[in-house]
């Protein structure tokens, strides 16, 4: 019973994040919200009094009153129709609650994820166990409304109940405390049952990825080629009975205490009808009355029972999970004070930043003091893991520093609103995302303000050296991306990138341009060409005083060929900054950089 008192614990710990639940319904749709509750306490009443109409119904019968059987009989016709009556209305009224509702929580779930300005939240598997749990809760949490005020009705059909047979013998209240066994399993066994589903969720969640791999066309190809599909199978299906033997175990337990706790109820049932029977001078009406009441009470009690169990696993589950969340955006909100600069005018600089992603000590980045200067085409260089990326995220705020501070004209950057910052940066990411919507809303999500202004679309995509991919398209830029929608055309890797590259070039004039292995899909000579093209416009735009913003470039690449003609090339390795200074200068310092360029330059040879 250990499990059994904690659950019943958790319950004052669970009331202030349900009654913030309870505000943000309340927020989203006030009227309905009310009319729903009191239209479950109304469509309660008729039914918990026809227990108190039989009586009166045999009462009548027996002692030859024509009045008493007329008010029973009217009662009994009254009690089944409004039943009937309120129960649609309230049904029809809980549902468009639960419409309108649903509506409004799925938004602030989005909202707070797209709140908070670190991706902390979307890396981190413990997080994202908890999200997962709360993403599939989300759409029905809605139904917890419902379950309150149905369970308040629940108990309102109790206390008339209880009043009913009160009324034949004070001590007929007993009844309900034969009751409190059942309540009190059934409002820690879904908890217990919930614990172990949450503690089985990284293999529920491996096991829906098994799943998604073998019956998803992306890695249908290479699935049918190396011939894993039966692979797949077992381990989706080991997966899935590590998580299903946890939770099969809480729940056999829960449920031998839930049976024991209906014996009790079963046992008090039983001597209640005695008592009345023999002990009590019942009148056969009051006897009839015991009968109904107490097979109500025994109704009723599983039906409170029952609620309060859904209460326990989804809304105190899912509404902690959804209180977890508002605190973590709350915890994670900016303390700002410094305004994002219109310009670039000395560069970014950082000052002994090392970082290590949370629940990890292991440095990516340590010790780093790095200079970008404005107006300048800065490449990052460096095997597989010698943190890059991680520097790309921490200049876009995905991340703020374990240690060090980034400085953007002197000015701190962690100061600075991540929201007003991203709208100065532009460019693309290794990891892209392959939006399937028209080609021409794909590329124009980079600049959401101007998403359907064409002209921007177009240069964007001349800008990435897209054209040919839009000219191939059936019907160019309007094409809808992605086989699985109607009209949709499937587009290959390479295409997607410049697709997503040209997106990244949709802001005309960004502080920062990140273009992360933005070409790794294309060849050599085709990525070449293409930096070529934009460092010449780039310059050209200088020239012409057309930019005068201090633009910093940063570019991410394997291939040296192109990093060459960046004005700064920065060599990490180890976590470290081992080397800074041009194409030039790296190699006549015969470094790192040199020994790396000479070993991919012979490849090519």
């Amino acid at each position: 019973m250990s499990s059994s008192r904690r659950s019943l614990d958790d319950l004052p710990a669970a009331l202030p994040s349900m009654w913030r639940a309870v505000k943000r319904g309340f927020a989203a749709e006030p009227a309905l919200l009310v009319i729903a509750f009191v239209l479950s306490l109304i469509a309660a009443l008729p039914d918990a009094l026809m227990a108190l109409w039989l009586k009166f119904l045999a009462d009548g019968l027996l002692g030859g009153n024509a009045t008493l059987v007329i008010i029973a009989a009217a009662g009994l016709a009254v009690s089944a129709t409004l039943t009937w009556v309120l129960r649609v209305v309230s049904e029809r009224t809980q549902r468009r609650f639960r419409d309108r509702v649903t509506i409004a929580l799925e938004s602030h779930v989005a909202e707070l994820q797209a709140s908070v300005a670190t991706v902390e939240h979307h890396e981190r598997p413990d997080y994202l166990d908890r999200l997962s749990i709360l993403r599939d809760q989300v759409f029905v949490l809605d139904h917890m409304y419902m379950s309150l005020f149905t369970t308040c009705g629940w108990i309102l059909r109790l206390g008339v109940t209880i009043g009913l047979l009160v009324s034949i013998h004070p001590l007929l209240a007993m009844l309900a405390l034969f009751a409190l066994p059942t309540v009190a399993t059934s409002s820690w066994r879904p908890a217990v049952e919930r614990a172990a589903e949450e503690a089985g969720a990284q293999a529920q969640r491996l096991a829906k990825h098994l799943f998604d791999i073998a019956t998803t066309a992306p890695p249908g190809k290479e699935v049918r080629v190396s011939r894993i599909g039966a692979r797949l199978i077992r381990d989706r299906r080991a997966a899935w009975e590590r998580w299903y033997a946890r939770v099969a175990r809480a729940r056999w337990g829960s449920a031998a205490w839930h049976t024991m706790g209906w014996a009790v109820f079963g046992a008090g049932y039983v001597g209640a009808v005695v008592f009345v029977a023999t002990v009590v001078d019942a009148s056969p009406g009051e006897v009839l009355l015991v009968l109904a009441a107490g097979s109500r009470l025994s109704a009723y009690i599983s039906a409170t029972v029952g609620e309060i169990g859904f209460l326990r696993g989804i809304w105190m589950d899912g509404s902690k999970r959804l209180a977890w969340l508002e605190d973590y955006a709350a915890a994670k909100a900016e303390h700002a004070d410094r305004p994002v600069p219109d310009a670039i005018g000395e560069g970014i600089s950082l000052e002994n930043v090392s970082f290590a992603y949370p629940g990890t000590d292991k440095l990516v980045l340590r010790d780093v003091d790095l200079e970008l200067p404005a107006g300048t085409v800065v490449a990052l260089v460096g095997e597989n893991g010698a943190g890059k990326t991680t520097l790309v995220k921490l200049l876009a705020k995905m991340y703020e520093p374990s240690a060090g501070r980034i400085l953007v004209d002197g000015a701190e950057l962690a100061r600075m609103p991540a929201m007003d910052w991203r709208e100065r940066l532009a460019g693309t990411f290794q990891d892209f995302f392959r939006f399937e919507f028209q080609a021409r809303r794909t590329v124009g999500l980079g600049d959401a303000p101007r998403i359907e202004e064409r002209p921007a679309v177009e240069a964007a995509v001349v800008r990435a050296g897209a054209e040919d991919v839009v000219e191939i398209l059936a019907n160019g830029l309007d094409t809808q991306l992605g086989p699985t929608w109607p009209g949709g055309v499937e587009v290959s890797f390479g295409q997607w990138q410049k697709l997503s590259l040209a997106r990244g070039f949709m802001r005309d004039e960004p502080l920062l341009l990140v273009l992360d292995e933005p070409t790794a899909a294309l060849d050599a000579e085709t990525e070449h060409a293409l930096f070529e093209r934009y460092a010449d416009a780039a310059k050209e735009r200088e020239r012409d005083g057309l930019s005068n913003n201090g633009r910093i470039t940063l570019l991410v690449s394997h291939r040296f060929s192109t990093v060459r003609m960046a004005d700064l090339i920065v060599v990490m390795d180890g976590a470290r900054v081992v080397e800074v200074g041009s194409h030039d200068e790296l190699m006549a310092a015969q470094g790192q950089y040199a020994e790396l360029y000479g070993i991919q330059a012979a490849a090519y040879q």
